[in-house]
């Protein structure tokens, strides 16, 4: 490692506080990766305190919320969405806390949204990056981003959506007729 280290490098080495939970200025930094940049500056920013609980590090002026990267998860991933996606983001936090596995929230998820206590708004979108974070180059590497658009109960039928990409990026309809539905988008990684 290089003797001098820029201010940002050394902070970004230091990010960890010494507890394995990022500070909250890379937290942010790095979720705000996700969403588009005409929206970053205004987003809400959802971190992670030293106890690892959930918490906003920044409250929003529009429309985006940013999630960071968690820090009991292996890899890196930072997601952004629609404010009015949290209540559906925020019951499958809960449900993993629970010790809930992927098939008991998705069982638990759609009996809610059948039954009108879960909302999904229709057409709204995720953005999911993922990579390698390099904190020596205070970089993500290997950056890859993909979109997924919410249509709740929207079948292949309904949106004329095969139910897998027929070409690399081509859009596609994930778990149809379900709560869950979405178009996938995962464009050709480089």
């Amino acid at each position: 490692m290089k003797k001098s280290l820029s201010l940002l490098l050394l902070l970004s080495l230091l990010a960890c506080d010494g507890q394995d939970i990022p500070n909250k200025e890379w937290q942010i930094k790095t979720a705000l990766l996700a969403a588009p940049e005409e929206l970053r500056e205004g987003a809400k920013v959802l971190g992670f305190d030293k106890q690892n609980n959930l918490v906003t590090l920044r409250e929003g002026t529009n429309e985006l919320i940013c999630l960071a990267d968690e820090p009991t998860q292996e890899g890196f991933g930072a997601f952004a969405y629609h404010k009015d996606m949290e209540p559906y983001m925020a019951r499958g936090r809960e449900l993993r806390a629970q010790g809930k596995n992927f098939q008991q929230i998705f069982e638990i998820r759609e009996k809610e949204a059948r039954e009108g206590k879960l909302k999904i708004p229709q057409g709204s979108i995720l953005y999911a990056l993922s990579g390698t974070y390099d904190f020596e180059q205070d970089t993500l590497k290997d950056q890859y981003l993909r979109y997924v658009v919410y249509l709740p109960y929207a079948t292949a039928e309904s949106t004329a959506l095969p139910l897998k990409p027929m070409a690399p990026g081509a859009p596609w309809i994930m778990d149809p007729g379900t709560h869950r539905a979405h178009i996938m988008i995962n464009p050709p990684k480089n």
